[in-house]
């Protein structure tokens, strides 16, 4: 049976769901002027989270500080954080997708994969129903995503990836020699930007040439397991299944995916503590408290890793929980590799 794989990313989540909490109360769109999720502006402190298309403009990046942004654009607007918001806005707009695939796996706070195998006769139109799920989301919630259809995760994740926002891309297999050869091979996911300089290097400028490359070649240019696995995405290959892990069964966690990669220990302890905030607040909101901490980074590499503790004593308190996390963190970390995700669990749950 073909597989029929969905990916559905929020475009600037961050900047998005504060912006439609906004408009909803009559404020001015974020998203239309030069704006920024990230610290206090006052205090030119923090990092830049995520920007708006206007402030893009301007050539502010994603994990810049925030007193350099705002020499690159004084009038910038930059709103806190509020990963209360996130949070609620991430199980929203994927119980919107539940209503549609029998299976979801949440790979981020603000993306997911559907499988929608076998729904042949239910959805005969997959596009459609892409559209569908989009504008079920825009009219709901009052943001946008952007839907990659294709048949496995890989090649959904491209087609996400294509323009944006409040896009439906297909990448179907006869479409990857036109959409997805041409494109430089630093697009490649799960290829980073060192891995991309050593293939270009080496005269491997576009993904199209390193799916033809011999993949001998390629393992030596990379090593042995990146190279079988970026050789095998290049050729439109990808086995990996949507796994849909019930929320209840892996207690409280939440993860974000960094547009843009983080190099600096305080920039990523500065995002460990807000989404130490955001998970602790919620585990509060239920009166529950957690036994054991887990915090999972991702590199440019896209290997996940991740380390946990036992804690003492079952606890709720954000302080405390952060810590550990911080110390897991510290572990986990070579503090050279570029960070792409950063994720923390709390099990063992108690009430």
């Amino acid at each position: 049976m073909s597989r029929l794989i969905f990916h559905i990313d929020v475009n600037s989540a961050y900047l998005s769901w504060e912006a439609a909490r906004r408009v909803a109360a009559g404020e001015p769109d974020l998203r239309l002027i030069p704006s920024a999720i990230g610290g206090d502006r006052n205090k030119r402190t923090g990092i830049i989270l995520a920007k708006s298309v206007p402030a893009k403009k301007y050539g502010i990046k994603t994990g810049e500080p925030v007193s350099m942004a705002l020499r690159k654009c004084p009038e910038l607007v930059v709103v806190p954080s509020d990963f209360r918001l996130y949070v609620k806005n991430s199980e929203a707009f994927m119980a919107i997708c539940r209503r549609y695939a029998p299976v979801v796996e949440k790979y981020s706070i603000d993306e997911c994969f559907l499988d929608l195998s076998g729904t042949e006769y239910i959805y005969p139109d997959p596009v459609a129903l892409a559209h569908e799920i989009k504008d079920t989301i825009r009219q709901e919630l009052g943001f946008t995503v952007n839907v990659g259809v294709a048949g496995n995760k890989m090649l959904a994740k491209m087609a996400g990836d294509f323009e944006k926002p409040d896009r439906v891309h297909t990448l179907f297999p006869h479409e990857i020699r036109s959409k997805m050869w041409p494109l430089p091979v630093g697009e490649l996911f799960t290829v980073g930007k060192s891995t991309a300089h050593r293939l270009e290097q080496a005269g491997i400028a576009t993904i199209g040439q390193l799916a033809q490359t011999e993949l001998s070649r390629v393992q030596r240019l990379v090593g042995e397991k990146l190279g079988a696995q970026i050789h095998r995405f290049a050729n439109g290959l990808d086995d990996t299944p949507v796994s849909d892990v019930p929320e209840e069964a892996k207690g409280f966690s939440i993860s974000t995916t960094l547009e843009s990669d983080v190099i600096r220990r305080e920039e990523a302890c500065r995002i460990l503590r807000l989404l130490t905030d955001a998970v602790s607040a919620r585990m509060r909101a239920e009166s529950a408290k957690a036994g054991c901490v887990a915090v999972t980074i991702r590199g440019n590499d896209f290997r996940d890793r991740s380390h946990q503790q036992q804690l003492d004593a079952a606890s709720d308190i954000s302080d405390e929980i952060y810590q550990i996390s911080r110390g897991l963190f510290d572990t986990l970390w070579d503090g050279e590799t570029p960070l792409r995700l950063l994720g923390i669990a709390l099990t063992q749950i108690t009430r």
